[in-house]
Formats: structure tokens, sequence, C-alpha cells
């Protein structure tokens, strides 16, 4: 997407930036992506399943790691409420509790180890240069453009709805209690997305800030592609898994 130079006249209104902000969801999100077609329509076998997940606990384990990183940059106590709330979603209030447990109770579903998944030993390097870029962005950039980046939640309801309906129709090795991670995020994101969007369209307050919240959703929409991107090429096409990462038709010697 195309924008006039940056100047106090060409600021958007709230209204044409939320615009903005979904235009890149419609077009960059990684939902187009053809890993998650295939994931949901069935078209995996277990092994490349158990790969996105002990793949995408990278991520998962991230999140707080950002989320703490972006706590510690703030005097506004507002901002610093709700994004407590985020960090105890996903760490929980105590062991066993949150969104990292959940998934975790995935990955034990799934037939993997959680300790060797949380050692994330065995992920694709992309996806860790990914996530870590992104924690990166989070604890360097300004805080318009660090809450920016996690507008991708006003898109993740819709993502989750399909992928629960199609892991649950298409794997015999998937039920309900396997998917309970995602039950969860469909009442905390758009909790979560209402509160971040509110937030950009009150402090991005020049069209400069405006466009660089842009970016920062877009660069989002990058690391969750990359992350497929890495997932796809890996265990899709075949003979391109990297040395040390997990490989489905040696699992159990990896994973003891």
């Amino acid at each position: 997407m195309t924008h006039a130079p940056a100047d106090a006249d060409a600021r958007m209104s709230p209204e044409a930036l939320e615009a903005a902000f979904r235009e890149v969801g419609n077009t960059r999100y990684h939902a187009h992506h053809p890993f998650h077609a295939r994931l949901h329509n069935g078209e995996l076998t277990k092994g490349q399943v158990q790969a996105w997940a002990l793949n995408r606990y990278c991520y998962q384990a991230v999140i707080p790691r950002k989320d703490a990183a972006l706590i510690a940059r703030t005097d506004d106590a507002e901002l610093r409420r709700h994004w407590r709330r985020r960090l105890a979603d996903h760490d929980g209030d105590h062991a066993g509790d949150g969104g990292l447990a959940r998934w975790l109770h995935l990955i034990r579903g799934l037939g993997l180890d959680p300790e060797i998944v949380r050692a994330q030993t065995l992920a694709l390097p992309g996806v860790r240069f990914a996530c870590e870029a992104y924690l990166r962005f989070v604890a360097e950039r300004s805080l318009v453009e660090a809450v920016a980046s996690s507008l991708t939640e006003l898109f993740a309801p819709a993502l989750i709805s399909d992928r629960i309906a199609g892991m649950l129709r298409n794997y015999d090795f998937v039920d309900a209690d396997t998917l309970v991670y995602f039950d969860a995020r469909l009442n905390e994101a758009p909790r979560d997305a209402e509160a971040a969007l509110s937030y950009v369209i009150r402090q991005a307050v020049t069209r400069e800030q405006q466009d660089a919240a842009i970016a920062a959703l877009s660069f989002k929409c990058d690391v969750l592609w990359a992350i497929l991107d890495a997932l796809d090429y890996a265990y899709v096409a075949p003979g391109n898994i990297p040395p040390g990462a997990f490989d489905p038709a040696a699992s159990r010697a990896q994973l003891g």
C-alpha cells in the first residue's frame, strides 16, 4: 500500500487508519499461506503436523518475552495493566496454567516430548530467527510500533475457527481436548486486539507515526509468513530438513 508523503495535513482519520490495518491483514496475514490450507484441509501427515506444533512453540514461547519487554519500556500505567494481562494469559498465574502450558498439552496430544520441544533444539533455524527478530522489534522500536505489531490479533479469530474445525474434521489423531489452546484464544485475541488498536489510534498522531504503525503490522505478518515458509520448505518439499532439525522419520530417536 502506498501512502502520501508524511506530514500533518496528510494524517489519516482513525477510520482510515483502521482500514489500512485491515488491508494489511487482508493481503499479508499468514491465513493466506499455502501451509495453512494444507494443515486445515487434512493434507499433512501426522509427522508434518508434529513439525508444525514443535516449531510453532518457538513463537508461543517468545510471546511472553516480548510482552515483558514492552512492559519494561513504558511509563503508561494503563498500557502496563493491559499488557500484564497478556503476560498472565500466556504464562499463567501458576505452573500448568496459561497459553504456554496449553500449547505443551497440544504437544503431548500429538505424541511429542514437551521437555524436548521446550528446549527448541529441534526447531528450524528460520523459525528461531524469525521469532527472535520479533522480540528485538518490540524491544527496540517505538512503543506505537511495538503495540501495532500485535494487531495480527485482529485477524486471528477467523483463522483459529478454521483451524479447529479443519483439524477436528480431518485428523483422527486430534480431538477437542488436544486443541484446547485455541478455545481460549478465541476470547483473548479480540479483547487484546481492541485494546491495542485503540492505543495505536490514540498515540499515532502524525502521518509518520501512522505509516510506521502500518509498517509494523506488515513486519509482524512477515514474521508469521516466514515461519510457515520455513515449515513448508523443510517438511512439504522433500529432502529439505536441515541438519539437527526435527525429522518425522527419525522422531523416535530424536525424542527418546
